[in-house]
């Protein structure tokens, strides 16, 4: 199994929020890509790194950015030899490939043809999570069908709902459908889907079926990976890992949560593993 952190993302609606800050400390972190912010003392994708190489069934870890922190990525890299750092080739919000044009770029550069989790650089979980025990599940799933596929879910508020993809699901956990950001009116489902997936490695081609069929489509289309699950679960089975929460640094409020709950607890957790 290989890992796939999605790390290209230009960070606009945080870093306007640090531009209107008055605390210098703040203001220093503007020129650095989210999953490097500092969180409970360490960079946020260190976490990341380190349950996965906690992992002995794990083989390598990709990370794929922007040309505007690919030297930032690099640097931090250099303390992790497993870890493989690319750029998408682009330098602006505007030219960004989307999430899951940059997932296909993975898989086709280094012609991966097994198992993948593929993680959002900006998301952690609470500490009920632990990446062990999630791999232990979709191991089952796998060896009862290896077309299956595993991802996490969380009971959101009702407000939230137009937050997220909400996943519409069965008895057996297999998900049927996922609504887009639907409002609380349009489903009954509260089952909100963080960026956190296991793919089979029968999976993989699908990404590319994907693109294709929305290589006309606007940026806002490929870019979220929850419209990719969307699409998949018509074709794949894809069940559902239940955890508590997560944090998502999307703007400098969630940041500041997500900071003060790890320096809070990250003394008393073996976070992740």
């Amino acid at each position: 199994m290989k890992a796939v952190i999605l790390a290209a993302g230009y960070g606009t609606r945080f870093m306007k929020d640090l531009q209107n800050v008055n605390d210098q400390s703040l203001k220093d972190l503007i020129s650095t890509p989210k999953p490097l912010l500092p969180i409970g003392g360490f960079p946020l994708i260190s976490y990341w790194i380190e349950a996965l190489r906690a992992g002995h069934a794990l083989q390598d870890i990709f990370i794929v950015t922007n040309n505007m922190y690919y030297a930032k990525f690099k640097e931090w890299a250099k303390n992790y030899p497993s870890v493989t750092v690319i750029s998408d080739g682009t330098s602006t919000n505007e030219e960004r490939l989307g999430a899951v044009a940059c997932l296909q770029l993975i898989i086709e550069k280094f012609e991966i043809d097994v198992n993948i989790i593929v993680i959002g650089g900006d998301t952690l979980f609470y500490e009920d999570f632990h990446l062990q025990e999630v791999l232990k599940k979709y191991e089952a799933l796998y060896e009862d069908n290896n077309q299956s596929n595993l991802v996490l879910s969380y009971i959101c508020k009702d407000e939230e709902t137009k937050n997220y993809g909400i996943l519409e699901v069965d008895a057996s956990h297999r998900i049927r459908a996922i609504k887009e950001k639907p409002l609380p009116t349009d489903t009954s489902s509260r089952q909100a889907c963080p960026c956190f997936y296991m793919f089979s490695k029968h999976t993989l081609p699908c990404v590319k079926e994907f693109l294709n069929e929305k290589k006309n489509s606007p940026i806002t289309e490929k870019d979220a990976p929850g419209h990719f699950l969307s699409w998949l679960v018509t074709r794949k089975p894809v069940y559902f890992y239940s955890i508590s929460g997560r944090f998502d640094v999307g703007n400098l409020a969630s940041y500041l949560h997500c900071d003060k709950y790890f320096q809070e607890k990250i003394s008393k957790l073996n976070y992740l593993q």
